[in-house]
């Protein structure tokens, strides 16, 4: 197919060159010929008026036009992907679709926890993989390697549509026989204490709550990091150690772990969860589907909680 004059099919050359810089492993890849490689890159730079990716010893390296065009090379594939790849039905009960989801291990405890034996009933041969945050998470769904992202609604992108989820407060939770659990902590336990933190992504950001008590100057003192929440209430069983949780998460911990938890002695703003779709995928029939099924439970556990409280 081609658009003002260039072969769209070029586009996914220029986009693997980019990555891998290697015509040999481009052609590999895309399971082509390195001469038909080498002639759409004729064609590209004949295109762009520009060498697009230069020799250097073995490597090639983008030039910074070809940098800059790749981010909107990606989005573009990624919509034609998710476009070709739409359903025009679903039936959950005999469908065989794959869905992939990057959400917090958290997500997955707290809520995927409760709605897979209503998902399994309903689609039993669906399949979900779940992928860990990673800081090119926008980067992923753009490109069509995630069909959901579920995140605070701070990291959400404006080119594609998201929905709320849910609301989520945090808690400082501890070992039931810490003696700093006995009562609820103050705000000087909070400061003088050592904590168990879950930082996000390579680049180890910290987590929502620890941002929000650092942006009103309480840097919490961490003890021991880990990569994933779920694990936080196990390794604070036998120690000294404080940990800022999820509500949720706390809650179904305490119900298995001598774990005791208390509201935070300083007020921070709830975070709020909410899921993002490719905006080519927003009428796909079973994203609209598995979205309606996590939003129906976060209604309920919503209602529930307004009536507790």
């Amino acid at each position: 197919m081609r658009f003002k004059g260039l072969d769209l099919n070029l586009l996914q050359v220029l986009d693997m060159l980019i990555d891998q810089r290697s015509v040999t492993r481009a052609a590999q890849l895309l399971h082509v010929s390195q001469p038909a490689i080498s002639a759409a890159l004729a064609r590209l730079r004949l295109h762009f008026e520009d060498p697009l990716l230069v020799q250097h010893g073995k490597r090639m390296i983008p030039t910074p036009f070809a940098l800059r065009l790749q981010p909107g090379v990606k989005s573009v594939l990624g919509d034609l992907e998710a476009l070709v790849n739409t359903p025009a039905h679903f039936d959950p009960a005999t469908s065989i679709r794959q869905f992939r989801v990057m959400a917090s291990d958290f997500i997955l405890v707290a809520v995927l926890g409760d709605l897979l034996p209503q998902i399994e009933q309903e689609a039993p041969h669906i399949r979900l993989d779940i992928v860990s945050p990673q800081d090119d998470a926008i980067a992923m769904l753009e490109a069509g390697e995630l069909d959901l992202l579920i995140t605070p609604s701070d990291y959400v992108s404006d080119r594609h549509p998201a929905v709320n989820f849910f609301q989520e407060r945090h808690v400082v939770a501890g070992w039931a026989e810490n003696p700093l659990v006995q009562s609820a902590p103050g705000l000087d336990d909070l400061r003088a204490g050592r904590f168990i933190s879950a930082l996000i992504g390579r680049s180890a950001t910290s987590s929502f709550a620890n941002h929000q008590l650092a942006l009103q100057g309480i840097m919490i003192k961490n003890a021991l990091t880990t990569t994933t929440f779920g694990v936080v209430p196990q390794l604070l069983v036998g120690t000294g150690r404080l940990a800022i949780l999820h509500e949720s998460l706390a809650r179904k911990a305490a119900q298995h772990l001598p774990i005791r938890y208390w509201p935070l002695p300083v007020a921070i703003p709830d975070m709020h969860e909410a899921i993002q779709c490719h905006r080519a995928r927003v009428n796909d029939p079973a994203m609209v589907w598995l979205i309606d099924r996590l939003t129906q439970w976060s209604a309920g556990v919503m209602a529930e909680r307004m009536e507790q409280d």
